[in-house]
């Protein structure tokens, strides 16, 4: 695949940055998320996270399925400014 492929539409996320990552000893998909901000777009991951996993696979010749894509998390519960200020907590 070529340097200059999109992985990451949300994020704008290139093949050839993956590479380097990895060439620099940066190789989980943990890892690159947190530097790339690949997987914190739209999509979530849907779309790149299986890509992630082929060229991971690829580059450090290891089954796909033995490549565990990021932790998945709950989306934040909205609070109230008055909640946060000390003002009534109700939510109603």
């Amino acid at each position: 695949m070529k340097d200059n492929v999109i992985v990451c539409r949300c994020e704008d996320v290139t093949v050839g940055e993956i590479k380097k990552l990895v060439a620099d000893g940066i190789n989980t998909p943990e890892e690159i998320k947190r530097i790339t901000r690949m997987s914190m777009g739209c999509c979530q991951g849907r779309t790149c996270g299986g890509i992630l996993q082929q060229i991971l696979s690829n580059l450090l010749n290891e089954p796909v399925d033995e490549i565990k894509l990021w932790e998945k998390r709950p989306p934040a519960k909205p609070v109230l400014m008055k909640a946060l200020i000390g003002g009534d907590t109700d939510e109603s």
